[in-house]
């Protein structure tokens, strides 16, 4: 877990990436400024951006591959500039926009019948990765109770966007 200070610090390196990006057209890589020792550890990590209350792009490192202050740059400026789901950003649209970063611990595979699945899930906690060969979805923790689902539903939200 991060402390409440590296959080702020983190959401504020991804919009600080997004700014510079806009100003220089140049991705900044966390290595410009001094941030505290996570952010040197591998961590899967998702940037995502609400304008509005709607989502405006959501991209992430799903899986702790990269150093932290790299995935963040990283997703910052794809959920930005390169989420296929929406436009690019525009600067006029970048004070509007509220900028979450969310941090994720390994995904654990879960090993139990289907049908003793969503007794595992708890919503608000755990994320979700389903896939099935080349075909992969994933929602992050907030999605379930941000949208009023229960496990059963969660579940197969995630399948739908793994396309199964």
């Amino acid at each position: 877990m991060l402390t409440e200070n590296e959080g702020r610090i983190a959401v504020q390196l991804a919009r600080n990436t997004i700014g510079t990006y806009f100003r220089t057209g140049k991705m900044i890589d966390g290595s410009e400024t001094e941030l505290p020792k996570v952010f040197d550890e591998k961590r899967g990590v998702f940037v995502t951006l609400t304008e509005n209350g709607m989502l405006r792009g959501c991209i992430g490192h799903p899986y702790p591959e990269s150093t932290l202050k790299y995935a963040i740059t990283d997703s910052a400026i794809s959920a930005a500039f390169r989420d296929p789901r929406f436009p690019p950003l525009h600067i006029d649209e970048f004070d509007k926009v509220e900028v979450e970063v969310t941090i994720l611990t390994p995904p654990e595979r879960i090993k139990v019948a289907p049908k003793d699945l969503p007794s595992k899930i708890e919503i608000g906690r755990h994320g979700l990765i389903v896939k099935k060969g080349y075909r992969q979805g994933l929602l992050l923790p907030q999605v379930a109770p941000e949208n009023d689902m229960d496990e059963i539903d969660f579940l197969s939200h995630t399948c739908l966007k793994a396309g199964l």
